[in-house]
């Protein structure tokens, strides 16, 4: 049993060198300091695929027979792909012992997890989620990872460029809601002649000024017609009843 663990964990520390000297594509992985049995990554989202800008945290759980045995893998951040805190059951994982090949490393385990991750195909522990979904996975995942305390522990620099990314999210939001706010003031003050408005009450208080001076100007030329005719028609009579009277 000694030998056995003694095998595992030389294999495995062989597996984090080479992984720090020649890094899976997208995937950032750390062993817990107190258990190199126990193996932490995160799959940080490819730019052609649904997952992209989300960062997704997840275990590996190594035997002490490794590598003749494989690991049981896990995923941690809510994905749209896989359940989370379930073991998948992968060709890589534990559930296919049958498949498993003891030469296969810790690379092939975390870039077979991400090829299966880009596919549809089901499997136990997948679920099944429109693109919009994984998109919004995506954009919580930031928010949810750096609330795992291990996750902080483990990977400080994925946490820096996440805090990153929030501040720019923030200062987004922020400026988002500083325009939306002036254009509402602007459109406010143009519409009820506030004080920003020209003189006259802006362009509806002046435009309501000019509708109002031609309706004045109407008025009072419809009133001087009827006046007139008035007076005419009183002539008429007034004529005709004369001329009736000689």
């Amino acid at each position: 049993m000694t030998n056995q663990k003694t095998t595992a964990t030389c294999r495995l520390k062989q597996d984090y060198m080479r992984l720090k000297r020649d890094p899976v594509p997208y995937i950032t992985a750390e062993p817990l300091p107190s258990n190199i049995l126990e193996w932490h990554y995160v799959i940080k989202g490819p730019e052609d695929s649904p997952y992209y800008g989300g960062y997704y945290h997840g275990t590996l759980l190594f035997t002490k027979e490794f590598p003749f045995k494989p690991p049981s893998i896990y995923m941690t951040t809510p994905n749209g792909r896989f359940k989370t805190n379930k073991r998948l059951c992968l060709s890589i994982s534990d559930f296919h012992p049958d498949t498993w090949n003891p030469a296969w490393s810790v690379a092939t385990i975390l870039t077979g997890l991400l090829s299966f991750m880009l596919e549809t195909t089901p499997t136990m522990g997948s679920c099944e989620t429109t693109t919009h979904e994984k998109r919004r996975y995506a954009q919580q995942s930031l928010e949810f990872n750096m609330k795992n305390e291990v996750f902080q522990e483990l990977f400080p620099e994925v946490c820096e460029e996440i805090s990153e990314r929030l501040q720019k999210i923030e200062e987004q939001r922020k400026q988002a809601a500083a325009s939306a706010e002036e254009a509402g003031n602007s459109t406010e003050n143009g519409l009820l002649g506030g004080p920003d408005a020209p003189e006259g009450g802006g362009a509806f208080g002046a435009g309501r000024s000019g509708v109002d001076d031609s309706n004045i100007w109407h008025s009072l030329y419809t009133n001087l017609i009827v006046l007139v005719g008035f007076v005419v028609f009183a002539l008429i009579v007034h004529y005709v009843i004369k001329s009736m009277n000689i």
